[in-house]
């Protein structure tokens, strides 16, 4: 049986509980912030709204003044005042307003309350309710978990009777559409997209039509549809981007990746086009430079239009970069009871992710001394995958040791050096995957680290564990081409996708005249 804590409805009851006893006192104010509260943690809880009706209801202004949010509202007031606001009949903000709680928490049932259900959109501008389903839109995941769309299913009733009160609204129709799709109601929302683009054929239609054609498998109609969207607007280079890694999809890489490259040289500082074309250069010919390249990117221009995850994506099925794999070997006995504190233990819980990122969660451990940390690294030696992962973060953990001092004549470069240098063992491929780190994160220290690894790659190439420096090394940038193809000799067999450099592809040439031109003029 629940003791109430973390228990949603018991805590809403709780802060009911006061309100009433606040009610009872004529504390107004008071009442009105539990019952704020108890909203919070249960939106559509009877007993919270029969309060609610009972303090608006004492003031001439329907408790516009008593619930009205401040500056630093928390969410309850958002949607206390929502219901204020649509008691006195301004449903266009009183939705807006649940919208925007939607947009802030998807997975609470904010707007599945009497007066949503009971509203007629026939009576609001066909643009207001665009503007609440595109809030909607943009703060569901696509697709929603089951328990999200259940969560918001009031919009998608919302939305089915707003498009019978606006049959030939095209914009409502694609925005409906988009909520209905990443609600899982596929079938529908490919019907209305379809509606929505005979209605007007534009941009956002054709995008939504497009959206909806790929949600339900069609991928060459999708692909059609996008095309006419990037007609309508040819300089939106997202849509360019959208439709490269589609053609890619469908089977097409070479026409995608010509595409996205043109965009590129358009505006190589456009965070959606240089993603994609980074990611498509990667899936034609498996470079991890290409892979390094995005890293500066994201580096250089932190902040984009939206969150990317080609990086990640790109480097989830591959070994270091999304996934630590097995030691080669048998566990050779117990590990050892291991120190290095709870920082070190919280980082062995997390999913493995490409080198910028372990880069910068690995600050954690700077605060551990040097000694605890190769004492935890040697401990760990011959363990199993944990261990292995163990020694990982202890080298990451040592790159953020006198970051002060200069790279080449640094305490973490030379500790590095020793145990990657040192015997052939856990260790040793732990210091090399750091030193690879540090590259991907370091541009300045490329071309000493690369020279460090193949002097590595060389002295291991005919020993055991020899696969596993190649691999390491395959990962390293900047290596000189000729020791890259050496590696990639012994790696291969080891990798799970092949590497071809664009320097060694036959891509089919390019039409005489510009291809993009050639493309938009296309019916």
């Amino acid at each position: 049986m629940s003791d109430g804590v973390d228990d949603p409805h018991q805590e809403a009851l709780g802060e009911l509980a006061l309100a009433a006893l606040a009610w009872d006192e004529q504390d107004f104010e008071h009442a009105a912030n539990h019952l704020c509260a108890a909203l919070a943690h249960e939106p559509t809880l009877p007993e919270a709204h029969e309060l609610l009706a009972r303090l608006a209801a004492r003031d001439d202004d329907g408790g516009v003044a008593l619930f009205r949010p401040g500056r630093r509202a928390f969410i309850g007031q958002v949607v206390a005042y929502a219901h204020v606001l649509a008691r006195r009949g301004d449903v266009v903000d009183a939705l807006s307003l649940l919208a925007q709680a939607t947009a802030h928490d998807p997975s609470r049932p904010w707007a599945d309350v009497a007066w949503v259900h009971a509203v007629d959109p026939g009576r609001i501008n066909p643009e207001h309710l665009v503007g609440v389903l595109l809030t909607v839109l943009g703060a569901l995941p696509d697709p929603a978990p089951a328990p999200v769309a259940a969560a918001n299913r009031a919009y998608l009733v919302l939305a089915e009777r707003a498009l019978t009160a606006f049959p030939r609204a095209a914009l409502l129709h694609g925005a409906a559409s988009g909520v209905a799709r990443r609600m899982g109601a596929v079938p529908l929302a490919l019907r209305w997209a379809e509606r929505g683009a005979y209605l007007e054929s534009g941009k956002l239609t054709e995008m939504w039509r497009a959206n909806a054609l790929r949600a339900d498998g069609q991928l060459d109609a999708a692909v059609a549809a996008m095309r006419a969207a990037q007609r309508h607007d040819p300089d939106d280079l997202a849509v360019t981007s959208d439709l490269a890694i589609w053609l890619t999809e469908a089977g097409r890489p070479d026409e995608g990746l010509r595409l996205i490259e043109a965009a590129v040289r358009r505006d190589p500082t456009y965070d959606c086009a240089v993603h994609t074309a980074h990611r498509l250069r990667f899936l034609a010919d498996g470079d991890p430079g290409h892979l390094v390249a995005l890293a500066d990117f994201m580096r250089a221009q932190p902040s984009g239009s939206h969150e990317h995850l080609d990086l990640d994506e790109c480097c989830e099925a591959l070994p270091w970069l999304g996934y630590v794999p097995p030691p080669t070997g048998a566990p050779s006995g117990p590990a050892a009871p291991l120190r290095g504190g709870g920082e070190l233990d919280a980082l062995l819980d997390l999913d493995w992710g490409p080198p910028p990122s372990r880069y910068d969660l690995a600050i954690r451990l700077s605060s551990l001394r040097t000694e605890d940390l190769l004492a935890v690294l040697h401990a760990a030696e011959g363990g199993d995958a944990g261990a292995r992962r163990r020694q990982l973060w202890c080298c990451l953990g040592l790159l953020h040791h006198r970051t002060g001092e200069p790279w080449a004549t640094s305490t973490r470069r030379r500790t590095l050096v020793d145990l990657a240098f040192g015997p052939a063992d856990g260790a040793a491929e732990a210091a090399l995957y750091a030193l690879a780190t540090a590259a991907w994160v370091d541009p300045d220290c490329r071309a000493d680290v690369a020279e460090l690894v193949a002097a590595r790659f060389d002295a291991a190439a005919s020993a055991e564990g020899g696969a596993t420096v190649a691999q390491l090394a395959f990962i390293t940038p900047g290596l000189d081409e000729a020791v890259r193809t050496r590696v990639w000799a012994v790696c291969a067999g080891h990798w799970p996708r092949p590497y071809t450099p664009m320097a060694h592809r036959a891509l089919p040439a390019p039409p005489r005249r510009s291809w993009l031109d050639r493309l938009l003029r296309r019916p």
